[in-house]
């Protein structure tokens, strides 16, 4: 939204939020093993990881859809209070089937979608504005979009992004490289963490892609490898 909609001048009218019952389960503290087993008190203490991702999509002033992936394990009571939950925050939970039924198990959603689009909701602004300084930008998504509660620039980390803003690229939109498994650089914070130290070890320039990278925490910009490649 910060990056590619700057690039290629893009105005989105909605978004999709994809969403697992057993993701959120995890996100509320269910072992990987018991994932399978229901447990409603689970999956609502882990909607807060799903309502954080709802509330940022909103500071964006843009409206979501949540397309509930199902799987033969989830329950009707899970599934019920999923949609609940969602109502209750201002967003609809449409259960897709696209992995078992094709076309047909997707079609409710892309209805959704579509009347979604079609709706007006959408007020979309960028989270910053260019002109602000880069450890500004990289500050206000750690705050703002992870919420953490400060962040911690490694002292060369600051001294290459004055060196960026020096050489002409202080107004480029910024990219955090960071951990998958948690809205914080810490994949073992799981649920909807605050009050952290957001980490930021290093800062990369990709002058010709358009931006500038920080990497967060214990984060590798390579693909990474299985255990046996």
């Amino acid at each position: 939204l910060d990056i590619k909609c700057r690039a290629a001048g893009l105005k989105p009218s909605a978004v999709v939020i994809v969403a697992t019952i057993r993701a959120l389960k995890m996100h509320g503290g269910v072992a990987k093993a018991d994932l399978s087993k229901p447990n409603c008190e689970a999956l609502e203490k882990g909607f807060e990881n799903l309502k954080t991702h709802i509330e940022n999509i909103a500071k964006f002033g843009l409206p979501s859809v949540v397309a509930v992936n199902k799987f033969i394990t989830d329950s009707d009571e899970e599934i019920k209070l999923l949609e609940d939950l969602c109502a209750k925050f201002g967003t609809k939970a449409v259960l897709t089937e696209g992995w078992g039924k094709g076309g047909e198990g997707a079609a409710e959603l892309a209805k959704t979608v579509v009347e979604l689009a079609d709706s007006g909701k959408a007020n979309f602004k960028h989270l910053y504005e260019l002109e602000l300084p880069l450890a500004d930008k990289i500050t206000k998504i750690a705050t703002e979009i992870y919420r953490a509660e400060r962040v911690e620039f490694d002292s060369a980390a600051l001294k290459k992004l004055k060196s960026f803003e020096e050489n002409g690229y202080g107004n480029l939109p910024v990219c955090i490289a960071k951990t998958q498994n948690s809205i914080s650089h810490d994949p073992k914070l799981i649920g909807a963490p605050k009050g952290f130290t957001f980490p930021v070890r290093d800062v990369q320039l990709y002058a010709g892609a358009g931006f500038v990278v920080a990497l967060a925490g214990d984060i590798m910009t390579m693909p990474g490898l299985p255990k046996a490649p």
